[in-house]
């Protein structure tokens, strides 16, 4: 239940569109996983994939409310040498 309550808010949230191409072969094999995991869209499936992918080379999702420069690499600030 706290799963399709974390989804459905995820949902809200969502306010980027990315448009990609695919070839007919990526989009049979994108059909054929959503419809062996009875995902509901396309773009659900799509989602997932790239969770699963990210999730795979390491890469958490986010929690709620973070924005991008929360996740900033320091550089500390070299000395510049006096003339």
């Amino acid at each position: 239940m706290e799963r399709s309550r974390e989804a459905a808010m995820a949902e809200r949230l969502r306010g980027e569109r990315l448009q990609i191409m695919l070839s007919p072969e990526e989009l049979v094999l994108i059909d054929d996983f959503r419809f062996a995991k009875r995902m509901p869209s396309r773009a659900a499936t799509i989602r997932e994939l790239f969770r699963r992918g990210l999730a795979a080379e390491g890469f958490l999702v986010a929690p709620l409310g973070q924005h991008s420069k929360d996740f900033g690499v320091a550089v500390a600030k070299q000395a510049r040498p006096k003339r």
